[in-house]
């Protein structure tokens, strides 16, 4: 029942964690406290043999000998790779189909995908050229750049630096985030008014990567410029840089539309309607890799494409250098670009999804490179294609090689200080979807030797990762590269700290730990969902044996009354289990309210019948005619109604805000 429960309510982040891979930074102007990483020598020594050329010959060779089979392999319809190189395209290619029941195969020119939260990158790239203009000033209260308020809840307030490094501090806000085409779309500004997330976290403290946050930046830009957010980064941006193809227009309009590429779950299916994204500045993007490719090369060489100059070469540069982390060994952020340095290299990049379409770009600085590769399809979602398919690329090109690691002698020690559970500072806390953070939990063990397995990192075999220990509480995957590592925050509490830097876990406390609630809700649906089972069962095994149930009336009332509340409760559980577990991306929109207010009224009613519970468990042991199984029974069934009162509160789920 657990997995059962976890699978169902897991969906819902389906939607949650769209844009996951997508992450900022923070300041105009280099930080010298915020250095390049600088992992120790045991993370990696640059290969002593020779890389292969990066040729277009050796490229296509590579690309066309992975891409086919990776298709067919995750049951994905198409793709497209782009690769750019010393300020030309080297090569570019469409994988498979845009259409797949017409057989429309994908064209890097024509063909346009959804890049995801890569839409972001022109979000901040247009908010850097108001900055040179001195438009914008990313150290001052966004408060002061709107035309509504972001309520202080903290002291500090939230600058454009913030929103750039995603440590603004906001939860997680994904209601309305995506509707099909052809519902209604409203502004930007009534959006964001109506779908304010809470603060959680004081500003420039917590990484916490935030869609919202990215929204508010597009709108300051359409405040500041005195243009639609789509029409400035078209006249900014798309124009000077030649992108024909590329838009913000939600639906598209009529000379693109057919050029989209379909999205689907798997290739096998159907292909899904064209996704709104009403927060557009935060990923409603939709563009040619042609397109995207005088893009990249834009920003690998300091904002100069020909003879276009869209941002000056400082500010370029400012844009890209790191400007926050929480470990030095560890990516950190850059303005707008979060940091990827792999095989040596120091890469920045952005990841992005919608539901349907999975995206990445990087930027290999020092190597003149740019790689941009997209699918139109989620796949079968074991591993990540497009992860497997940039680090083949890097180690072909950019081989590195890795050192045999001595074995610390606090290992063991270490292991065990951080063991334990970790929740992900990206959630939400103000509303009902809490709950993701019972069932979202990581996992960190430490074997007898002091390695890690952190579930649910798993390797591209499936099974889950181990990682040992290079430096004070820095671990690096077993047989490879990527790192974690662990620190305490300025109130000594325990943090695990991915090499992605718009995140950060936060080590879980004996009350908010998921498997223990898990457990202990588990147990609490048991007892209740047998104390109905019991009901028919018995009847029928008196019947059977021509029995029948001797009992007064306030006795028979305590025993109806007990199997009600049972009843609501498990009727709330599952009704929102179905209400959260849909695979349609527009399900979780205001449409879904009354409904999910008839089942949080269900369960204030089967909160408040603990009282019937307890008013029946206590006359039954007044009763000494009643078998004692029957009381010890009702005293189970209390216990589990004031576990699940309280598993129901501290999760939110009788919270009336929906506002998620």
């Amino acid at each position: 029942m657990v997995q059962k429960f976890r699978a169902a309510i897991s969906a819902v982040f389906v939607t949650l964690l769209l844009w996951a891979s997508a992450c900022p930074a923070q300041q105009p102007q280099e930080n010298p406290a915020s250095p390049l990483p600088k992992p120790p020598a045991a993370a990696g020594t640059k290969a002593t043999e020779t890389p292969h050329d990066m040729t277009a010959t050796d490229v296509e060779a590579f690309l066309d000998g992975f891409l086919p089979m990776q298709l067919q392999r995750e049951n994905i319809a198409g793709a497209v790779v782009l690769v750019v190189k010393d300020g030309k395209v080297l090569f570019s290619r469409g994988y498979g189909y845009s259409d797949m029941e017409k057989k429309t195969p994908v064209s890097p020119e024509n063909t346009l995908f959804r890049p995801g939260s890569i839409s972001k990158l022109f979000t901040w790239t247009a908010v850097m050229q108001l900055v040179e203009q001195n438009n914008l000033d990313l150290d001052r209260d966004i408060n002061s750049y709107l035309d509504f308020k972001i309520p202080a809840t903290f002291p500090q307030p939230i600058t454009l630096r913030h929103l750039m490094t995603h440590t603004a501090g906001f939860e997680e806000q994904i209601k309305d985030l995506i509707n099909s085409e052809g519902a209604p779309i409203v502004s930007l500004r009534e959006h964001l008014t109506s779908h304010m997330p809470e603060r959680i976290y004081p500003p420039g403290t917590t990484p916490a990567y935030s869609n919202y946050g990215a929204s508010l930046a597009g709108y300051i830009v359409e405040r500041v410029s005195g243009k639609p957010f789509n029409q400035y980064v078209s006249e900014n941006i798309f124009t000077p840089l030649a992108m024909a193809r590329s838009t913000f227009a939600q639906p598209l309009p009529p000379d693109l539309k057919p050029l989209m590429s379909g999205g689907y779950i798997v290739a096998t299916g159907k292909a899904k309607p064209f996704e709104i994204v009403e927060e557009a500045p935060a990923g409603g993007l939709s563009a040619t890799a042609a397109d995207l490719a005088n893009f990249m090369i834009a920003h690998l060489q300091d904002g100069k494409l020909d003879s276009t100059q869209i941002l000056r070469p400082e500010t370029a540069r400012t844009m890209h250098s790191r400007q926050f982390g929480l470990h030095q060994a560890l990516n950190g952020m850059c303005l707008g670009f979060y940091e990827e340095t792999r095989n040596g290299h120091r890469i920045i990049g952005h990841g992005g999804d919608t539901v349907y379409f999975h995206s990445d770009m990087h930027l290999v600085l020092d190597a003149g490179v740019g790689f941009y590769v997209s699918y139109n399809s989620r796949g079968k979602g074991e591993i990540s294609p497009r992860t497997a398919l940039w680090n083949h690329f890097l180690d072909r090109y950019f081989p590195y090689k890795l050192p045999v690691v001595e074995k610390l002698p606090s290992a063991v020690q270490d292991g065990k200080a951080i063991s334990g559970h970790y929740i992900a500072s990206r959630r939400s806390e103000s509303n009902f979807l809490k709950i993701g953070n019972m069932l979202g939990q990581g996992s960190v063990k430490s074997d007898a030797d002091g390695k890690l397995t952190v579930d649910p990192i798993k390797d591209y075999n499936g099974e889950t990762k181990t990682w040992e220990e290079i430096g004070p509480l820095l671990y690096r995957a077993t047989n490879g590269q990527e790192l974690i590592a662990f620190r305490r925050d300025d109130k000594g509490k325990l943090q695990m700290v991915p090499n992605f830097p718009a995140v950060v876990y936060q080590h879980a406390t004996m009350e908010n730990n998921g498997v223990l609630n898990q457990a202990l809700t588990v147990i609490c649906l048991v007892v209740m969902a047998l104390t109905l089972l019991f009901w028919p069962a018995g009847a029928l095994i008196r019947r059977h044996y021509h029995s029948r149930l001797e009992m007064d009336e306030p006795t028979r009332q305590g025993r109806l009354w007990i199997r009600l509340v049972c009843a609501l409760n498990l009727i709330f559980v599952l009704g929102m289990l179905l209400a959260l577990s849909s695979d349609d991306p527009t399900g979780l929109n205001e449409r879904a309210d009354l409904k999910i207010h008839l089942l949080q009224a269900v369960g204030v009613l089967g909160a408040a019948g603990i009282v019937l519970v307890f008013i029946a468990t206590v006359r039954s042991w007044r009763d000494r005619t009643m078998w004692w199984w029957s009381k010890f029974w009702n005293c189970m069934v209390l216990a589990a109604c004031a576990a699940f009162v309280w598993i129901s509160i501290y999760w939110n789920l009788l919270d009336f805000n929906l506002n998620y």
